[in-house]
């Protein structure tokens, strides 16, 4: 009996996830083929506005098994979006990239990792270092970046780079305040969090920052809590 009356609930959260996720996709894509914005800019919506979706997972406390569920099925719509023009908000940013599926692989395996382990702050807080940390550095970097520097090829500027790290800083404090409280903890970890995700950013290729980055903070900001 217990297992029948959870059902409705499943279905409400996955509504629920779906009806963000839904919104999200729609707003992006409506900018891109109506309003003919940028394609970055597009594209950074999804990102962010994707990324959110594990408060909200964390918030309902969907089952491990519906977060991993949803991340392989976004795995592959991101794979197919790669042949198929079928979302050009998210793919058309006019270099080679393989973020969307990494971004998707990402959410999937810390759901599979820390909600087991009653941890689910440390999901949200590689996905949402990813998702307002990176997002933000690309907007300010492009926008007002007047100090570039460049790794392995790639183009960089001071200005993004500051931002991803002052993001990623006040993302994992705030999230350990929640979860631990004011303690000396809370601000000293999120302190070498916020330099190992601005150093993954920045020495990451055609997208493998949606991976090392969440995955790396998570990690880390873990590893941290439980020996110090």
């Amino acid at each position: 009996m217990s297992i029948i009356t959870t059902f409705p609930n499943i279905w409400l959260q996955v509504f629920l996830v779906g009806a963000w996720l839904g919104i999200i996709l729609i707003l992006a894509e409506s900018l891109n083929r109506v309003a003919k914005v940028d394609p970055e800019i597009s594209r950074k919506i999804v990102h962010i506005g994707t990324g959110n979706v594990i408060l909200l997972a964390w918030w309902l406390e969907i089952p491990a098994w519906v977060g991993v569920a949803a991340g392989v099925l976004s795995a592959a719509i991101a794979v197919i979006s790669y042949q198929l023009p079928i979302l050009p908000s998210v793919n058309s940013v006019g270099r080679k990239s393989l973020g969307t599926f990494f971004y998707a692989v990402s959410i999937g395996t810390l759901i599979a990792w820390f909600w087991p382990l009653n941890q689910p702050q440390y999901a949200a807080l590689g996905i949402l270092i990813m998702a307002w940390g990176d997002g933000l550095a690309a907007v300010i970097g492009q926008n007002f970046g007047k100090h570039p520097y460049e790794v392995w090829g790639m183009k960089k500027s001071w200005e993004g780079s500051l931002t991803m790290c002052l993001v990623s800083y006040i993302i994992c404090s705030l999230i350990l305040l929640v979860v631990q409280g004011n303690i000396w903890q809370t601000w000293v970890v999120a302190i070498p969090v916020a330099l190992a995700a601005t150093a993954l950013e920045t020495l990451s290729k055609v997208g493998i920052d949606n991976l090392t980055v969440p995955l790396g903070s998570a990690a880390l900001c873990f590893l941290l809590n439980v020996f110090i």
